[in-house]
């Protein structure tokens, strides 16, 4: 009897060792040196709560600003193309400068526009000035005023934001990247091309809006985005105030600088 036992023990331990090669649920997953190279990026730079998981705040650039003691931002969109479907060449720009001082409800900007997209002159520039509730604005060297809370030119130049211009990101993810950028801890975020808000680009009739590059950093110590620059390619799309659609290339760069710095903003000249 203890012949055929062994027999049937020999047999039954090599059909163990038969099924665990062959089961494949019983073999470990081996990480592979790009896994790896994914995974401690992430980790090591992995922004702090709640700016470790998706991010929704950011829609318009500048959401969360008023938040701060005062800073200052950059904001510009160049154009370099075409008018659609044609070989005639048109471009333009739009620059503002914003300040901003949270203790004296105080916020200026200067505002430019310059190109041919932006009609025969190409030019508008202005300076406008919110303090409390008045608000001032020069514009070809004459002054407006809204007092008191009321609302006109002066009141809507001096409100205007880096998020009506260029827009924002509806949904961004980590991108395992971290950096100091304008004097700010920094973390890289991803999103797709259907979370970017552009509401100064309008597609026309099979109008393309194609991202090439871009580079977003949020600072979670400010709750605020520090960076924001993306390259675009588009067609057949209307563009700001342009009255026939162009196609061509289309940068966008924003810069929030001295966070916490309250500026002293007062009336400007000649109002």
């Amino acid at each position: 009897m203890r012949v055929p036992f062994l027999l049937v023990l020999i047999v039954l331990l090599a059909a163990c060792r038969e099924r665990a090669i062959q089961d494949i649920e019983d073999i470990p997953t081996l990480a592979t040196l790009e896994d790896l190279a994914t995974v401690l990026p992430l980790t090591q730079n992995a922004p702090p709560a709640p700016f470790n998981a998706d991010v929704t705040d950011f829609s318009r650039i500048d959401n969360n600003l008023t938040r701060l003691a005062g800073w200052r931002y950059v904001v510009t969109l160049e154009f370099d193309g075409v008018f659609a479907r044609t070989p005639r060449e048109i471009g333009g720009s739009a620059r503002a400068e914003v300040w901003f001082n949270q203790l004296a409800s105080a916020r200026r900007i200067t505002f430019a526009t310059n190109g041919d997209l932006f009609g025969e002159n190409g030019q508008l520039a202005y300076e406008a000035v919110r303090l409390g509730r008045d608000a001032f604005l020069i514009r070809d060297a004459a002054c407006a005023q809204d007092l008191n809370g009321e609302s006109g030119d002066a009141q809507t130049a001096a409100d205007l934001g880096a998020g009506a211009l260029i827009g924002g990101v509806a949904r961004a993810y980590p991108a395992g990247r971290r950096a100091t950028i304008n004097g700010q801890d920094v973390y890289a975020y991803t999103f797709a091309d259907a979370d970017l808000s552009l509401p100064s680009i309008t597609l026309g009739d099979g109008g393309v809006r194609r991202v090439v590059s871009y580079d977003f950093w949020i600072a979670p110590s400010a709750a605020a985005v520090i960076r924001f620059y993306v390259n675009l390619d588009v067609e057949n799309v209307t563009l700001l105030d342009s009255q026939l659609p162009v196609s061509g290339q289309v940068i966008i760069r924003y810069d929030l600088h001295d966070v916490g710095s309250a500026y002293n903003i007062t009336i400007p000249n000649g109002c």
